[in-house]
């Protein structure tokens, strides 16, 4: 087990210090994503999954652009649930009308 850091320490050793447990994390969080990954490619709906998560990453995205800036809805825009209500409303629309509609 490593030892505790002093907070004797000078500010640009204990920022360097933070980084690097930063860069550390990253780089865990990074290999086990691979590995869940390449356990998703053998997958037989791989394309279907990466469609769920493409539109996942829209709706995060639209949320997050709704938390930043006012919309037209009114201060801070649509709430989190209308969102996603929004969302799995045309996911079923677009599943019942069929692929290549």
């Amino acid at each position: 087990m490593t030892p505790p850091t002093s907070p004797d320490r000078r500010p640009d050793e204990q920022a360097l210090l933070l980084a690097a447990g930063l860069a550390d994390l990253v780089v865990e969080a990074i290999g086990g994503a691979a590995g869940s990954l390449r356990g998703l490619l053998g997958r037989a709906d791989a394309a279907d999954i990466a469609q769920d998560a493409a539109a996942d990453l829209r709706a995060r995205g639209r949320l997050a652009l709704d938390r930043l800036a006012p919309a037209q809805d009114g201060p801070g825009g649509l709430a989190h649930m209308e969102v996603l209500a929004r969302e799995a409303v045309a996911r079923r629309a677009a599943a019942a009308a069929g692929p290549g509609e």
